[in-house]
């Protein structure tokens, strides 16, 4: 089966009531939007999730691609804590691998602790645990994940061509696949934030709202890198990844929703066959 549906989603663990504590209100939208994903997740059903995360396997100008057997880990907030394990897809990435290698793209596959079994374990990082605690809860059975993360060290475009190899991967795949970019947005809305503020974060959210409501995600290829130092985003990368995928399997994009709670962009949008 080809792909059955990819998205685009925040990981600020503040979306998940749990660990919002008393900001809970101001990521209302955000949650909202979680779960109108993940209805539509679950209403595709896919088999594998492949999870594009910045916050995972940080590799000198390599896209990484974890083939652990699992991968869990936790994110905590005081005194709270969400936790999450998951089997990974390992044929599936293995194949992906080989698909990258192919066409001669910087790719890497990573294990860690036992070659295989219950130790072979990844750490899962927060960027792939908050957007699978709303896709997978509940779920029997749950999918398998694929954890792949970008690179911020080689041109943006073989970041798109990893997408499509991933996407032409799952279209001689037997299981329905689901592509999620896991991406806050611009970081430098408030002079409160860690990053200060700069008028670019807001044009920066603005052309990658733009780019879903038209149908030319591709079209963030081509957003000048003065305004990505400016804006400081966490999702360039990953939603490259998406465009490349959707370059294979188009699908029809739709901005669910769209907020800055904090100083960090956050969107949710759906991409559906």
């Amino acid at each position: 089966m080809p792909l059955v549906c990819a998205c685009i989603v925040p990981h600020g663990g503040e979306v998940i009531p749990a660990l919002a504590g008393d900001k809970a209100k101001l990521f209302s939208a955000t949650r909202k939007g979680m779960r109108v994903l993940a209805e539509k997740m679950k209403r595709s059903g896919p088999g594998t999730i492949v999870v594009a995360s910045p916050h995972n396997l940080r590799l000198q100008k390599h896209i990484g691609v974890v083939v652990s057997q699992n991968s869990s880990g936790e994110v905590r907030e005081g005194r709270h804590r969400v936790a999450l394990r998951a089997r990974c897809d390992v044929a599936f990435g293995r194949r992906v691998i080989e698909e990258a290698e192919k066409r001669g793209l910087p790719v890497v596959g990573a294990n860690y602790g036992g070659l295989e079994g219950p130790l072979s374990d990844l750490a899962m990082d927060w960027g792939t645990l908050i957007p699978l605690w709303f896709f997978m809860r509940g779920r029997r059975p749950k999918p398998k994940v694929l954890i792949v993360t970008p690179s911020r060290g080689i041109p943006l475009r073989q970041n798109f061509e990893f997408g499509a190899a991933v996407a032409a991967v799952a279209e001689r795949s037997r299981a329905r696949v689901a592509f999620v970019a896991s991406s806050d947005q611009a970081h430098a809305h408030s002079k409160k934030g860690p990053y200060g503020f700069d008028r670019r974060a807001s044009e920066y959210d603005k052309r990658v709202a733009e780019a879903i409501k038209e149908d030319r995600l591709d079209s963030i290829l081509e957003i000048e890198e003065s305004l990505v130092e400016g804006a400081k985003p966490d999702s360039l990368w990953q939603m490259a990844m998406l465009a490349g995928a959707l370059s294979v399997r188009p699908m029809k994009g739709e901005l669910v929703s769209y907020e800055v709670p904090t100083y960090f962009g956050m969107l949710c949008a759906s991409y559906s066959r």
